[in-house]
């Protein structure tokens, strides 16, 4: 990384899981799944977060680990006059505040906690499923698009820690606008 900036952000959540909850299931309900909110993630370049569902799989090698602003979640539950959220429901895997992440898209960056530094690449926006309007509040769905996060690939090997952080980003960021939707093409609504 060339010429960065720094911005304290907090790790709230770090979500591991080893199996989809909402993957199909639509009849069954979610699937009763280990979730753990776990005080640090291990994190191996190219692969993701060490025990989550979609480490080491090739077809997410690029969006391996998520990220979201907890920010976007008190949106939604304020538009829909809903909530509190559970910031866990949403089954991504890094949950900050602080954070904004939609102009780090094609960028790479890093999240510096607990004395350890992991780099990551901006691989797209994780778009919502339509699990969002059982599991937060109907009309989430539709409410999550353009701010349900980034899906991202691991550069380096590194632990993430639960608590202050620091998002170092090649591009200027404002924080203030972590919890605003960023226009998507009408081609990639989902």
């Amino acid at each position: 990384m060339g010429e960065s900036y720094r911005y304290d952000v907090e790790i709230l959540h770090l979500l591991v899981s080893p199996s989809h909850a909402y993957f199909g299931r639509a009849r069954d309900g979610a699937a009763d799944v280990p979730t753990f909110d776990a005080d640090t993630a291990e994190v191996v370049a190219g692969k993701g977060i060490v025990g989550d569902r979609f480490f080491g799989k090739a077809a997410h090698m690029d969006a391996a680990v998520t990220l979201f602003a907890v920010e976007a979640l008190e949106a939604m539950a304020k538009e829909l006059g809903a909530g509190p959220f559970n910031p866990l429901a949403t089954r991504r895997n890094v949950i900050l505040r602080g954070a904004h992440l939609a102009p780090l898209l094609s960028e790479d960056f890093a999240l510096e906690s607990g004395g350890s530094r992991v780099e990551f690449h901006g691989g797209r926006p994780a778009h919502p499923c339509a699990w969002m309007n059982e599991v937060l509040a109907p009309g989430a769905h539709a409410s999550m698009r353009g701010r349900g996060g980034m899906r991202c690939r691991a550069l380096s090997n590194g632990t993430l820690h639960r608590g202050p952080g620091v998002l170092v980003s090649p591009v200027l960021l404002d924080p203030g606008q972590a919890g605003v939707p960023t226009l998507l093409r009408p081609g990639r609504l989902p």
